[in-house]
């Protein structure tokens, strides 16, 4: 489902931060290379997970769903100088194109691969996070969430994303959707929780941004 017009996208997307050339690049990449390129982040809500990055300037960011590397690009540029940035992907097929990439980016010696399954990494992690991104399997978003908040602290921001799942939250439910059933209850969960406070944005797919109280 596409929330606004292309036009209205594109104009939107003309109107912010231009795309940096390295990652216009990884985007050539990663549809000439990976299966479903479309997974990729994309323009416009990488400036928006950048501009958040830099507002919050984390000393510690957690991904959870590297994929090709995009949005852990676009979250590094707000880092602190002595910061990291800690991202996990299932894929290790993944692992040398997100690499390539972080390193010709400069941030490289600053962000970190993990490879696994987050709910066995994120508990071994060392580090109070002060930023988190949540974008791998939708069924396991409520427990990346309880696993991350652990790792969070007062003023920490968590990002969650693809949380309208290109509409299907407010379409007829299929028994079998369990990734749409399991969003619907996320997303109630989020607005919920008096552990934070949350917004849900209709950034390309959905962006949920919740403050850790």
């Amino acid at each position: 489902m596409h929330f606004l017009s292309p036009i209205l996208e594109s104009y939107i997307a003309n109107s912010s931060e231009d795309e940096p050339t390295l990652l216009q690049e990884l985007t050539r990449e990663t549809h000439l290379k990976v299966i479903q390129p479309r997974m990729i982040t994309g323009h416009f809500q990488g400036r928006v997970l950048s501009m958040l990055s830099k507002i919050i300037n984390p000393e510690y960011i957690l991904e959870i769903g590297t994929y090709t590397g995009y949005s852990a690009l676009c979250l590094a540029e707000g880092l602190q100088t002595d910061g990291e940035l800690h991202t996990i992907e299932v894929n290790e097929e993944l692992h040398e194109m997100q690499r390539k990439y972080f390193d010709k980016s400069g941030l490289g010696s600053q962000i970190k691969q993990h490879i696994g399954d987050a709910l066995d990494i994120v508990p071994g992690l060392d580090h109070t996070f002060d930023l988190v991104f949540i974008d791998a399997q939708k069924v396991n978003y409520d427990a990346y969430f309880e696993a991350v908040i652990q790792k969070a602290k007062p003023g920490s921001v968590i990002l969650s994303d693809n949380v309208l799942w290109s509409g299907k939250v407010v379409e007829p439910i299929q028994k079998s959707d369990k990734a749409t059933i399991a969003l619907l209850q996320y997303n109630q969960k989020l607005k919920e929780d008096p552990r934070i406070e949350t917004v849900l944005l209709p950034i390309r797919d959905g962006l949920t941004l919740s403050r850790v109280l």
